[in-house]
């Protein structure tokens, strides 16, 4: 394919191909023998091969920019506002590791694009593939924390404004795993007139247990450093003994770490290697969630909207999906879904098809009420 812009692919000002890699990319959807059997044959066949394309978007900070991600069925640039949808990450680790991470050939990115979806991701910056503001290059503790959830939602904002443009639609679906439901949320309770559906996949809320992010009781700095040691023990972290063993399947976990770990450069010179995340949702946490103090109201969400979770997911345990859920006074109907055998990270364990499966169901059918 390609590098250069496509004509029927205008970009908005102040957008550009992300640096050091093609615009356009054709990968496969298929992979693994299992991928087709995973989706209906109606879903699977149109789709046998994806295309990729990668975008940077200025941000408020000069020479940070904010790296997006798109997958879709090849050759195909026109999509309804209800088969475009944008993932968000959580807390600590980016969108494009793990959303897109191809475990036995196939990613949740993938499986959704071959439902013939328009996808998008983003790393928010001090994130993955986006930039690392100014202040990570300077001791933690010399800086107050960023990237606090008003700012992620604004870059959620500007993304969902570039795909708009792009598309010439008016709205999309969005989806947020972990502080990317506060995300999602916060933006979609103030922007309902460009969010089809929307897709909570285990929603922070008030807490009555103690944060697995850490931050202590002392002051928080700009940023804060996870080892990969720290970050296993954090996944099993509520996951009975007798079920530790088969909840990852094998090499999962390293090509997680590897790819996500290798995305911070900076962290990556230490000894041993780091993964350095923003402050800001540790201060947020602190200020609102635990203590007892909703940072918006999800009763102002007006869009349909799924809550999916897992039992032993102990970031964010079921009670704050429950009581999030009861919450949703106004939206025109919601769903709440919860999976045995999984942990905060069950899209990338041994149940993520059940999980894909849901997350699909949801985007796909036809409006229920509609129905009636």
């Amino acid at each position: 394919m390609s590098d250069k812009p496509s004509q029927t692919d205008p970009q908005p000002d102040g957008v550009r191909p992300s640096r050091g890699l093609p615009r356009r990319h054709l990968v496969g959807a298929f992979a693994s023998a299992g991928l087709a059997a995973a989706m209906s044959p109606a879903a699977a066949a149109p789709s046998s091969r994806l295309q990729m394309e990668e975008f940077r978007l200025p941000w408020s900070e000069s020479g940070v920019d904010i790296y997006v991600r798109n997958k879709r069925p090849a050759g195909i640039d026109r999509f309804p506002g209800d088969r475009i949808l944008l993932y968000v990450h959580g807390a600590t680790y980016p969108a494009s590791t793990a959303f897109d991470l191809p475990l036995g050939g196939m990613s949740a990115m993938d499986y959704l694009a071959g439902l013939g979806f328009d996808v998008y991701l983003v790393d928010l910056p001090g994130y993955g593939l986006s930039g690392r503001p100014a202040v990570m290059s300077e001791a933690a503790a010399d800086n107050a924390p960023f990237m606090r959830t008003p700012d992620s939602a604004k870059v959620v904002g500007q993304v969902v404004d570039f795909i708009l443009k792009r598309r010439g639609v008016e709205k999309i679906d969005l989806m947020g795993w972990s502080w990317g439901t506060s995300t999602m949320g916060l933006y979609t309770s103030t922007h309902n007139e460009k969010v089809n559906r929307l897709v909570l996949y285990a929603p922070q809320w008030l807490s009555r247990t103690p944060s697995l992010t850490g931050g202590g009781s002392g002051p928080l700095g700009a940023y804060r450093s996870v080892s990969r040691d720290n970050a296993k023990v954090r996944w099993l972290t509520g996951v009975p003994e007798d079920k530790k063993a088969d909840l990852i399947p094998g090499g999962w976990f390293d090509q997680w770490a590897d790819a996500t770990f290798a995305t911070d450069t900076g962290g990556a010179k230490q000894s041993p290697p780091v993964l350095r995340a923003p402050n800001g949702v540790v201060a947020d946490s602190k200020e609102f969630w635990q203590a007892g103090k909703p940072l918006y109201n999800p009763g102002d969400i007006r869009v349909p909207v799924l809550i999916i979770h897992a039992e032993w997911d102990a970031d964010l345990p079921s009670y704050q999906a429950q009581e999030y859920f009861t919450k949703l006074t106004h939206a025109p109907y919601k769903r709440f879904i919860e999976l045995g055998e999984g942990t905060h990270t069950v899209m990338m364990e041994k149940n993520r098809m059940q999980f894909l499966h849901e997350v699909g169901t949801f985007l796909t059918e036809a409006d229920p009420q509609a129905l009636n």
